[in-house]
């Protein structure tokens, strides 16, 4: 069995939780521990901006605008965790000082059925000019920690503290999404084979199964066969081929010139794009 430690924080004080995992299969939903706190729960220092008028002068700071992962679906493998970048834009008139960031999936971040992913550092602030500054980190996503179902679009929250004190938070401020890695290989076959002949093109379309840990074929997709002349840089599709019920793909098509074989994948919301390298056939 495999222990595996969520830190339940960004920054400051260190909360852990220590579950037992299976190291070829991920957490179930029922042990994932919910939500984990960030923010303003973790960051004790800091003090929010009244919202009644009896303080006017304090203001809290604007959260502008977040990024995760260059605004692209988060693709995650079997087993190594995948560090995403994340930043957050805000202003103040005092300035920037600190952030942090959340993603999470469930109905309220106070959902035991939730879970969620947090920075594991502190943020470093740049200004952008004297009150407003981007701040960066990164946040791993686990997949020891995901189920098939999470593929699915997950809430972005950010929070920030001025350099004055006040801090602002929105636990949905925007959206990110994750996407379970793909795999595709392809094999033309023979080689060489006789102007004329016939070609036999076979390949595997897979991807990451989170419950189990490995890679299981993509039933019933759709899948371009796709040929460029050994002369030329362009791809040009044949035809379109489904792969069968456990991801397999299986066609024959005839040999005319020298040239390259590939299989492409347009991807699916669950599921990125992908295209293999071409597998040379020699004509004779």
């Amino acid at each position: 069995m495999r222990i595996r430690a969520t830190v339940a924080v960004a920054t400051g004080a260190l909360a852990l939780s220590a579950l037992a995992v299976p190291a070829t299969q991920a957490a179930p939903a029922g042990d994932r521990p919910g939500v984990p706190a960030f923010g303003s729960a973790t960051h004790q220092d800091s003090a929010a901006a009244p919202k009644s008028n009896a303080r006017a002068a304090v203001e809290a700071p604007v959260i502008i605008k977040t990024v995760v992962n260059a605004n692209k679906p988060i693709v995650v493998g079997t087993t190594v965790p995948k560090k995403v970048a994340v930043s957050v834009t805000a202003s103040h008139p005092s300035g920037i000082a600190d952030a942090d960031m959340i993603i999470w999936i469930g109905s309220s971040v106070d959902d035991p059925n939730g879970w969620g992913f947090v920075s594991m550092g502190d943020f470093t602030c740049t200004p952008v000019n004297a009150t407003t500054s981007t701040c960066k980190q990164s946040i791993e996503v686990d997949p020891l920690w995901l189920i098939n179902s999470d593929t699915t679009k997950w809430n972005v929250g950010a929070w920030v503290e001025s350099k004055d004190g006040s801090s602002a938070e929105n636990v949905k401020f925007g959206k990110t999404s994750l996407q379970r890695l793909s795999r595709l290989d392809v094999n033309a076959a023979p080689e060489p084979v006789k102007k004329g002949g016939t070609i036999t093109v076979t390949g595997k379309l897979s991807r990451a199964n989170w419950e189990t840990g490995t890679y299981k074929g993509y039933a019933t997709q759709s899948v371009q066969l796709q040929f460029r002349k050994k002369t030329s840089s362009t791809y040009s599709t044949v035809k379109t081929v489904k792969t069968s019920t456990t991801g397999t793909l299986k066609t024959t098509t005839k040999a005319t010139v020298d040239g390259y074989w590939r299989w492409n994948f347009a991807g699916t919301s669950t599921t990125p794009a992908i295209i293999p390298a071409g597998d040379f056939v020699d004509v004779k």
